[in-house]
């Protein structure tokens, strides 16, 4: 059940994200997904606006769209609807990066509340340190399922992907730490995954998230995994 349920048939979801590839050879660094239960992703998420970006929002017809169970995680999310004819004002104002998060900003705040939930804490001081460089940028236009089959919508979806830049050793260590982690069958919540099981959506019992994909390249090979509700 979401927070806003109207969706009316020019409506838009939009929602732009920030994820971070962070590999050593061929294998991917991804983390277990607390919402989507026994499956993983790349670290990174959704950009967050800022309180003066609010009333930008209203006058393009923005509506957040939240789970009611994760309404405080999701508040300030750039997820949500818009009328048809806002998404073009839309993607300038995000463009501009005018009272939302930088990338950078993005992914800084994602790695570290993601080490907090997979239990390695003591990495945070680290991972504050590391820059970033952009790898690709995918666009997703897709028409899905509302919440009847009979009752479609139009989505927009923005993935930025980045990756660390290994010149320092602040870095370095946070790749070795991630990619021991993830070879430690005593850590749940990491693993490594191969281009091939992000190709094949499954890392031994473990489901790969659809936008695994835009690690290797701009497609995905997975359809999203629902949350819980």
């Amino acid at each position: 059940m979401m927070i806003s349920r109207r969706r009316a048939g020019n409506d838009v979801r939009v929602s732009f994200s920030a994820l971070i590839r962070l590999r050593d050879e061929d294998r991917h660094v991804l983390f277990h997904t607390p919402n989507r239960p026994g499956s993983f992703n790349p670290p990174g998420g959704v950009y967050k606006y800022f309180v003066p970006a609010v009333p930008v929002l209203d006058d393009l017809g923005f509506r957040p769209d939240r789970a009611v169970s994760l309404a405080e995680v999701m508040r300030a999310d750039l997820r949500g609807f818009l009328p048809a004819s806002s998404v073009g004002a839309f993607l300038r104002w995000f463009s501009i990066g005018a009272y939302r998060e930088a990338p950078i900003e993005c992914l800084h705040r994602e790695l570290a509340e993601e080490l907090a939930e997979c239990g390695l804490r003591e990495l945070l001081p680290v991972a504050s340190e590391i820059a970033f460089t952009h790898v690709r940028s995918v666009v997703e236009r897709s028409v899905v399922n509302g919440p009847a089959p009979d009752r479609p919508y139009r989505q927009l979806r923005h993935f930025e992907v980045y990756e660390p830049v290994m010149t320092g050793p602040a870095a370095v260590r946070l790749r070795r730490a991630l990619i021991e982690a993830g070879e430690n069958d005593t850590v749940s919540t990491v693993i490594c995954a191969t281009s091939e099981q992000i190709r094949h959506g499954r890392s031994g019992t473990a489901l790969l998230g659809g936008h695994c994909g835009y690690l290797i390249g701009d497609r995905r090979y997975q359809p999203d995994l629902p949350m819980v509700r």
